[in-house]
Parts: structure tokens; C-alpha cells; sequence
């Protein structure tokens, strides 16, 4: 059995989920995504990029990212881990402490302060933490078809909130790695979903749920899982907006 399948039976997340898989399975079906996918994928990518500075405070919108018009090494940083998100996907469940690494290494390499006062790729955690992380990777590395990918998603985020790897940059890191696990188990192989616009269009209810899952009673382990689904749905609806503007410009 596996370890995250009594998490199924905690009230409204089985629902939760599926409404959000079978939103998801709806927006793959979208005309713009028949002749090829490149075209979405490149704007996801900016959109996403986008939103994951957004929910850290910083403003740079699609357009700017497409001009490349910033010169914030955070910007920098957020925008070359989305871009190199889908290839480490076939990594990932091989060797997520490798990739979590690695997309680490993208996000703060320009930072103030890298190489001095912390190492770029380097997890630093107490043995609690490191317990958790080795947890984790476990997981991810031995999966079960039993769990359902936005609970095997939902679950990477949350732990890497909690437990924060490193020192500087978890959240773009969380972010990027629950994007990498809805690929590897193969709710959206091609990395379509906008998911952290979904996040951001419910940024309140992410930041409470967040805390929530650190807590680890059953009511706060709910909030998280049930947000995660809320927040893949807001997701592909934005994925199918991009769509639909994509269209009208052919």
C-alpha cells in the first residue's frame, strides 16, 4: 500500500483531485493543441514564469519576460528554471535530489551572496529535515499508480515548503518540482498546465493552506490537497485562455 493512500480518505480530497484531473484532461483535448504544442508550451512557460515571481512579490509580466526586458537576478533566475523544467522531467523520478539540485543551482547562481554566504545547489537542513528530504525522494523515486498525480504533486509542494532544502529560493524551487512530478506521473506530460497561475489567482487561500500542511494534522494536510486541486483547475482554465488567444492570432 502505499504511504499516501490514506490521505484519499480525508474528507472532499478524492473529489477534489478528480475534478481537478478531469479539468485537466479537458483543456488537452483544445484545438490549438491539435496541429502541435510548442506554440502553448512557450507561452505557459512565460505565463508560469510570471506567476511564480508574482507569488514572491516581484512584478514582471509576460510581455517584459518576453522582451527580456528585466535585469533582477531573481527574474533571471525563476525565468531559466522554467525554461529548463522540461528537461529534467525523465529525471526527475530518477533522481529528484539531483534535479531538486539542479533547479536550485538556475534559480540563485546570480544572486547576492552565491558562492559566499550559500552554496547554489547545496540542501542545508537539520536531521529532521534531511530525514523528510530522503522521505520525499524516496517517494518519488518508488511511485504507485495507487495515488493520483495531483495528490503525488500536492505532496512534493507542500513537504518543500515545509521543510525549505535551502537556504534562499525553496518557493521557485516547490513550484517547479510539483510541476515536474504532474509530468512524471503523467497528468501533463508536455507541462501545459499554468498551474502557478492557478496558485496565484487563489494566492490567499495558498499561503494559509501552505501553512496548514506544516502543521500536519489531518485538517491542515485537507486544506493543502484540496487548494492543489482548486489550484490545478484555475490552471488549465488559464492554459485554455492561452489557447484561445493563440487561435485568434492564426
Amino acid at each position: 500500500m502505499d504511504p499516501l493512500a490514506p490521505l484519499l480518505e480525508l474528507s472532499e480530497v478524492a473529489d477534489a483531485l478528480e475534478n481537478a484531473r478531469a479539468n485537466v484532461d479537458r483543456m488537452l483535448w483544445h484545438e490549438a493543441l491539435r496541429s502541435g504544442d510548442d506554440l502553448v508550451a512557450a507561452e505557459v512557460a512565460l505565463h508560469s514564469a510570471s506567476a511564480t515571481l508574482a507569488l514572491d512579490g516581484y512584478d514582471c509580466d509576460v510581455e517584459r519576460l518576453r522582451a527580456k526586458d528585466f535585469d533582477d537576478p531573481v527574474v533571471s533566475g525563476a525565468l531559466r528554471v522554467v525554461e529548463a523544467t522540461p528537461s529534467l522531467a525523465d529525471v526527475w523520478p530518477i533522481s529528484p535530489r539531483f534535479v531538486l539540485a539542479k533547479l536550485h543551482l538556475l534559480a540563485t547562481r546570480d544572486l547576492p551572496g552565491a558562492g559566499t554566504e550559500f552554496e547554489p545547489g547545496r540542501i542545508e537542513v537539520d536531521e529532521s529535515g534531511s530525514a523528510r528530504i530522503n522521505a520525499l525522494c524516496a517517494l518519488i523515486a518508488n511511485p504507485t499508480k495507487e495515488i493520483p498525480a495531483a495528490m503525488a504533486a500536492a505532496v512534493v509542494h507542500g513537504e518543500l515548503l515545509a521543510v525549505r532544502p535551502f537556504p534562499v529560493s525553496n518557493n521557485v524551487v516547490a513550484r517547479a518540482a510539483s510541476r515536474l512530478a504532474l509530468a512524471s506521473k503523467g497528468l501533463d506530460p508536455k507541462l501545459l498546465i499554468t498551474v502557478d497561475a492557478g496558485h496565484l489567482e487563489r494566492q490567499p487561500e495558498y499561503v494559509g493552506a501552505q501553512r496548514a500542511w506544516s502543521t500536519g494534522t489531518p485538517d491542515g494536510v485537507r486544506s493543502w490537497l484540496k487548494h492543489y486541486g482548486k489550484a490545478l483547475e484555475a490552471g488549465a482554465a488559464e492554459t485554455l485562455q492561452i489557447c484561445t488567444e493563440l487561435m485568434k492570432g492564426v
